[in-house]
């Protein structure tokens, strides 16, 4: 009887040891991280982006991504490069806009993903989205798989449902 209680405490203290060595080493890694804000100092010396007074006042937030059609590329390559864009607006606006990517927070993360015909559209619909001071991301590949170096294949753009609709809404669904 003495023996078992014994090892259950053993495997208890052996667990907990685990545990503890697991936690700190996680949290040790993640001080590092949040230590280290090179990736967004020059986004941090701007000042905020004019998408954050929109966020006190409208409540639908959305982000749609725009995919380029003419790129021809598969289903996992879109996924990939989807992910990508919403990432990369995320990142630039997390120190300069936060207050605009919680209300799209607050509205479920909305994400609706359109197609455009080649880069010159693109190019436009991100050019129609900075006259209305909305953030956009364009992605550029890397070109090790599918398609050329140097190749914009998605934006993003987050703003109020009603002024994203402004310049995507001609778009279709992908």
């Amino acid at each position: 009887m003495d023996l078992s209680w014994l090892s259950a405490f053993l495997v208890g203290a052996g667990c907990l040891a685990l545990g503890y060595l697991t936690g700190t080493r996680h949290r040790a890694h993640s001080i590092v991280v949040k230590q280290n804000p090179a990736a967004f100092a020059v986004d941090r010396n701007k000042g905020p982006l004019d998408i954050e007074k929109l966020a006190d006042i409208v409540e639908d937030f959305k982000m749609v991504l725009v995919v380029r059609n003419d790129l021809k590329m598969g289903k996992g390559k879109i996924a990939a490069q989807c992910s990508h864009a919403t990432l990369g607006l995320y990142k630039k606006l997390l120190h300069r806009a936060s207050k605009a990517l919680g209300r799209w927070e607050m509205c479920g993360q909305v994400k609706v993903v359109l197609k455009c015909e080649s880069e010159e559209d693109l190019l436009i619909l991100q050019g129609r989205a900075k006259s209305l001071k909305l953030p956009t991301h364009i992605t550029i590949d890397a070109g090790r798989t599918q398609i050329a170096p140097n190749s914009r294949t998605v934006m993003a753009i987050l703003g109020p449902a009603v002024s994203v609709d402004n310049v995507t809404g001609g778009l279709k669904l992908l």
